[in-house]
Formats: C-alpha cells, structure tokens, sequence
C-alpha cells in the first residue's frame, strides 16, 4: 500500500490534462477577445452586485415596517399613539355630504365595519338596517324591519327603540340593544339573528366589544355593566357602581371599559378581572355620551353642554370646553345645546360632537390633552345621535334623527331621519412623510 501525501508532487492523469487545455485556450485567445471576456465578466459580477444588494433591501424593508408596527403597538397600549392629522383637515363642500334615508323614526345609533367598507344603523322604529348601506355606493343592502312589542321571539328584529350597537373588532358579530333589555347578537355578513341575551332589568343603552376578542360589555339604565361571551353565547358577570343610569359605554383592547352614569355625575372605568371602579366627576349635567380616544384618554359630552377631556390617572378632566356648541332659548331661559354625541379618530388628536344645533363641531385636542381647540362646523340640521369616524379617518357618519335618542324633549321637523356621510380631506402637506404626525 502506498501513502500519497497531501504535498505529493504526484499528478493525477485527469489534472494533467486539464491543465494542458486551459494553457492551449489561453495560447488561441486573442487580445481582443480576452479583452471582451474580461469586460463580460466584470459586467455579470456587477450584476449579481446589484441583485444582492436589491435583496438585502428587501429583506430590511419588510423588518424595519414591523419594528415600526410593533413601536406603534407598544405606544398605542401606553396611550401614547397620537397621530396630529387635526390641524390638517379641511372643512368639507356641504354638497359633498351623502344623505342616506331608510329609517322612518329618528337614528339612535351606527357602527362602520373594521374595513370601512359598510355602515350598519338602527333606529326608534326597531328597524336595524345594515347598510350595507355600501359605504362607496351608499347601497341598502340588508334591513331587518322593527317588530311590535312581544313578539320578539318570533320576529327577527328589535321590537322597541334600539338604543345601542358594536361590531366586533374582526368584523364577525353584531350586538345591538334596545329599550326592552334585550340584546341581540346578529352575523354581520349575513344579518342573521343568532343569539339573544337576557338579564337586563331595564333598557340597554352601552355595547361594545373588547377589540381583538369577542367579549362583549353592556351597559343599562338599571345601573350595571354585563360582561358577556358572545362566542360562546354566555353570561360572564356583572358589575355595579353607578347611581343614576348609564347613557354610554366604551373599551378598546384592554380588559376594562368606561362608562358615562347620566345625572350621577360621574364616568367610570371599570377593570374587569379586579371587579374594581375608578370614578371621575367634573361635568355639571348629566353625562350622555362617551368614547375612548386612546389606551389612557377618553371624551365626553353632557346636556350642560360641556365637552370634557380625562386622562386615566386623573379624577377631573383635563380639559373642559362649557357650552361647546353655544345656548338657545328654552322656555323663556338660555340653555346650552345638549351635547348629544361624541366621536374620537382612535389615537389621534381629532374629535367631533353633535346636538341639536344645526351642526357637527371638530376639535383639536391640544398636547398632553390638556387643550380643546374648535377647528370648524359641519351644518346638519337634526339631532345627532351618532358619531362615527372611519378608522382610516377619511370620512366621518352622523346618525340623524328628529329627536333625542334618549327621549322626546324637543323635536325638530325639518330634521331628516338619516345618516350622513362626511368626507374628511387632509390638506397635501399632511401626506408627506417627513410630516411627523401624519397618518
């Protein structure tokens, strides 16, 4: 046996020949063609040079717009999030407003889909329309007609005034709720009634979905929250703290939701697995609507007229604007314009309120929510019961009706029992990237 060592002068007969014909080839090349083989050579290297690169590009893109996603998460679960597009918006042409008519009594309430895409609404007739109605087209594509009382079980429908309504985050359920203390769970593609749910000993007037879960809170004139499982079609629990009856009701992703207790005076948040309340006081009146801005910050509206700011770590508002949408003339006295609505673009520095005074208000809310700031009218004649934003923030709906959701104090004929779409046009410069706030 012999031992061929790796420094073995020793050549295959393979090697040899291969080295013979790489030496005869470099013999037969000419100048020229060793010149153009050269420059085809550093031509493909650069090539290659260009899809490298091309790919490392596209591998950091796709990481550097999850690491912002995940910073925006992180923000948005502080209460951090907010998106300054305020000062950009510009006040709409009255002509392009979409009126859109189906109900026969006054709009109580609306929700948009997650997508943007439908708008479903419900009314004092019972009736709860899903329109379907298309956003894009303003198509009618679904109504379940309003029943008469006590024939809810045999009727699809509501069967009183239907005072409430929430979709969930994922676009799948529908709950809404009305004046006899029911609440309806409905397939939101299809309009199908799937469950009811019973418990309430008065008329619900708060619904809302925890975003990312299909656990549902509802509030009620009889003074408690009910926390329900919609997907498993089951009661949860319930809790009790205010002392008048609750008008409005909202959560966002955490296991908590606020509440606005009408003349007690008070907004609550409730935290749900403590079963404990954090209560909040500074309007005058009763307070008739609520709505989370963020994680850490919510609005709210009350017939004093008052528009009120709070941060979660604080018992008093953080900013108040007082008779928000001025005073008319009410048996012989001044009185503020109720404020009857109130709606917050989630984690940005824009706000609407609607009364009954012939018009819709934007504010601004200023740094640290510390400011309100009244950036425009949009005129509508009517009750708003309403507000909704698209959660892309380019359009805004008001639910229309000739009275009060709540109640028949005043009622104004000229109104149009309808919903109304309003289109929100930033001016260009908030499309500009280097534009901090814009969204």
């Amino acid at each position: 046996d012999e031992e061929v060592s790796s420094d073995s002068e020793t050549e295959s007969p393979l090697l040899g020949r291969r080295r013979r014909e790489a030496a005869e080839e470099e013999v037969e090349e000419t100048p020229q063609e060793k010149k153009l083989r050269l420059a085809k050579q550093y031509l493909e290297e650069l090539r290659q040079l260009e899809e490298e690169r091309a790919a490392e590009e596209e591998e950091l893109e796709p990481a550097d717009l999850i690491g912002d996603r995940l910073k925006e998460d992180v923000l948005e679960q502080k209460g951090r999030l907010q998106r300054l597009v305020a000062k950009d918006v510009q006040p709409p042409d009255p002509a392009s407003i979409r009126v859109l008519r189906g109900h026969q009594l006054p709009v109580t309430c609306l929700v948009i889909s997650p997508d943007d895409r439908f708008i479903f609404s419900a009314s004092k007739d019972g009736s709860l329309i899903k329109c379907k109605w298309e956003v894009d087209s303003g198509k009618r594509l679904c109504v379940v007609p309003g029943g008469r009382k006590g024939t809810e079980e045999r009727h699809m429908g509501h069967a009183s005034h239907v005072l409430c309504m929430a979709i969930s985050s994922d676009g799948k359920y529908l709950a809404t709720g009305d004046r006899n203390k029911l609440i309806m769970i409905w397939d939101a593609a299809t309009c199908k009634r799937l469950h009811i749910f019973t418990g309430h000993r008065d008329a619900v007037s708060g619904l809302s979905f925890r975003k990312g879960t299909h656990q549902l809170y509802s509030a009620s004139h009889d003074r408690c929250v009910k926390v329900w499982d919609v997907a498993e079609n089951a009661y949860v629990e319930t809790l009790f703290g205010h002392q008048d009856v609750i008008t409005g009701l909202d959560s966002l992703s955490r296991e908590c939701c606020v509440t606005a207790g009408g003349r007690d005076g008070t907004v609550r948040l409730w935290k749900i697995p403590e079963e404990s309340q954090l209560v909040f006081s500074g309007h005058q009146g009763s307070i008739d609507c609520i709505q989370l801005i963020n994680e850490e910050h919510m609005v709210s509206g009350a017939d004093d007229g008052s528009v009120a700011l709070w941060g979660l770590t604080k018992r008093k508002p953080l900013a108040l604007a007082r008779q928000a949408h001025g005073e008319q003339e009410a048996q012989g006295l001044q009185q503020p314009f109720w404020i009857s609505a109130v709606a917050a673009l989630r984690n940005s520095d824009l706000l609407a309120t609607g009364s009954h005074s012939g018009s819709v208000k934007l504010w601004k809310s200023g740094e640290g929510f510390r400011k309100l700031e009244h950036l425009l009218d949009i005129p509508l004649v009517g009750f708003v019961n309403s507000l909704k934003f698209s959660a892309a923030g380019d359009f805004l709906v008001a639910g229309i009706g000739q009275e009060h959701r709540l109640g028949r104090w005043w009622r104004i004929k000229e109104a149009k029992n309808s919903i109304c779409i309003i289109p929100l046009k930033q001016k260009t410069t908030a499309s500009s990237p280097e534009s901090p706030g814009s969204s």
